[in-house]
């Protein structure tokens, strides 16, 4: 695929003091490889120490996702004898990355429009404050494979409602959330912008005044164009069901008895939902 990681993750610092990393490999919905992310993190790291820039805010130049994800293809494309050791630079860029988004000193602020799975939940869902839309797809796609909950995915996960019994449904069936309400409700999001809003929240955050307070300035602007969604979170009503099959003591046998018990029992339609 032509171009160059300068091209894909793009940085530029506005004048008021906020700084963007813009995602901008669209054919491959912004997947991120190794270099990409260092670059990124190269970023982060040169605007946490510099005084002119006071936030910073992650989006994406296609509506269709904001990061689907690690660039597995490249990665899996690769001589089998060089496979293993980028797969280790992969994910020791990875993870240096998600440490230094949990520990920001500055506002970080990810418009998750689209599809945002797998490393985009790393790249946001670590952050301060994490925009969601009605168009924003949830989901660690390599949890429905078996694989182990990716990009720090697990501590995000033990902090969700239930007790982090609705993280261990996610983490152990790889569901999807596509419904604002559920997604704010699991804290993948802290605010919901309808997408015709979208622009006009990205053309405050550059004129805004952010020297001051920029916490405050944040707050401000993202309170002004948030919206509360049409309606209650489905996940919230199946809660109890979620809890009582994934709760935090249950073993995985335990968890697919009660799963196999509810798949049996008189409410067929409750035990769909799970699907």
């Amino acid at each position: 695929m032509a171009g160059s990681v300068q091209d894909w993750v793009k940085s530029s610092v506005l004048p008021n003091g906020l700084a963007v990393i813009t995602l901008d490999r669209p054919k491959a919905l912004n997947a991120m490889n190794s270099d990409m992310t260092a670059l990124y993190k190269k970023y982060l790291d040169e605007w946490e120490n510099d005084s002119k820039v006071q936030v910073v805010l992650v989006e994406s130049s296609s509506p269709r996702a904001f990061s689907a994800g690690g660039d597995v293809k490249t990665m899996m494309s690769q001589p089998r004898h060089s496979a293993l050791a980028l797969a280790c630079q992969v994910f020791e860029n990875e993870y240096k990355l998600i440490c230094a988004i949990a520990r920001y000193k500055k506002p970080y602020i990810s418009l998750m429009n689209g599809v945002t799975m797998g490393f985009g939940i790393g790249l946001s869902g670590h952050g301060r404050f994490r925009v969601i839309t009605e168009k924003t797809v949830l989901a660690m796609p390599e949890n429905g494979i078996g694989l182990f909950p990716d990009v720090g995915f697990a501590h995000i996960a033990a902090r969700g409602p239930g007790n982090g019994s609705l993280g261990a449904y996610m983490a152990m069936t790889g569901a999807r959330i596509s419904n604002p309400a559920d997604a704010l409700y699991v804290g993948l999001g802290t605010h919901y912008v309808p997408t015709d809003k979208l622009s006009s929240l990205q053309e405050a955050l550059r004129s805004h005044s952010l020297s001051d307070n920029a916490w405050e300035a944040v707050e401000e602007v993202l309170s002004h164009h948030q919206e509360t969604p049409d309606t209650d979170p489905p996940l919230k009503t199946l809660l109890p069901a979620i809890t009582a099959c994934f709760g935090a003591h249950p073993s995985v046998a335990d968890t697919i008895k009660a799963l196999k018990e509810k798949e049996l029992s008189d409410d067929s339609s409750e035990a769909s939902k799970f699907d």
